[in-house]
């Protein structure tokens, strides 16, 4: 005697559609997860790199300090807080800021935008600081 369908138990019929549905939802969800994990690492080299050019530029404008001491805390800060591979690319000019002498300090670099072996974005983030007088 066969059972009709009001006689099985019920979900016998869907065993295993719970793997399916997770392995559907992985293929999506993987690589957009990764892909806002690689843009968040982007930015946050982006803003080290700034914040590293504006202390090493305010460092160079000092009364006591040179250019090349804004330089060498530039390239200090970047090996400490992120890799001294990105400081590779550090320059430093004395312009005028806003109409009174200044340091401008230059941080070039590249990030790889898809994964470690991916293709590389390059940016160059500045830093700015009026000099002191004595």
């Amino acid at each position: 005697m066969t059972r009709s369908r009001r006689d099985r138990p019920p979900g016998r019929g869907q065993r295993g559609s719970a793997v399916v549905d997770f392995v559907l939802v992985v293929v999506v969800l993987a690589p957009l997860v990764a892909g806002l994990l690689q843009v968040a690492l982007v930015l946050h080299v982006r803003a080290t790199l700034a914040a590293a050019a504006s202390d090493g530029a305010r460092y160079a404008a000092t009364a006591d300090r040179g250019p090349a001491d804004g330089v060498a805390r530039t390239r200090s800060q970047i090996d400490t807080a992120i890799a001294g591979r990105f400081a590779q690319a550090v320059t430093v000019e004395q312009e005028s800021v806003d109409g009174l002498p200044g340091v401008i300090i230059t941080v070039t670099a590249e990030v790889p935008a898809l994964g470690i072996g991916g293709p590389a974005l390059r940016f160059s983030v500045s830093g700015r600081a009026v000099e002191e007088t004595a």
